[in-house]
């Protein structure tokens, strides 16, 4: 992976996320998978980003 791509249609500012752009505030991953910790989710805190690596 090139974390020197940074892809425009993915806005991240999670620095300590191993897919993070080194050069801006965008994911570096093709395309990333959003999933929930809720059984029913209602406000966006519920959702989370499963493509996160800890750096």
């Amino acid at each position: 992976m090139d974390k020197n791509h940074c892809n425009t249609a993915i806005h991240c500012t999670v620095e300590q996320c191993a897919n993070h752009c080194c050069s801006a505030e965008y994911c570096s991953l093709d395309s990333i998978h959003v999933g929930t910790h809720e059984a029913s989710p209602s406000v966006d805190q519920c959702t989370d980003c499963m493509s996160f690596k800890r750096k």
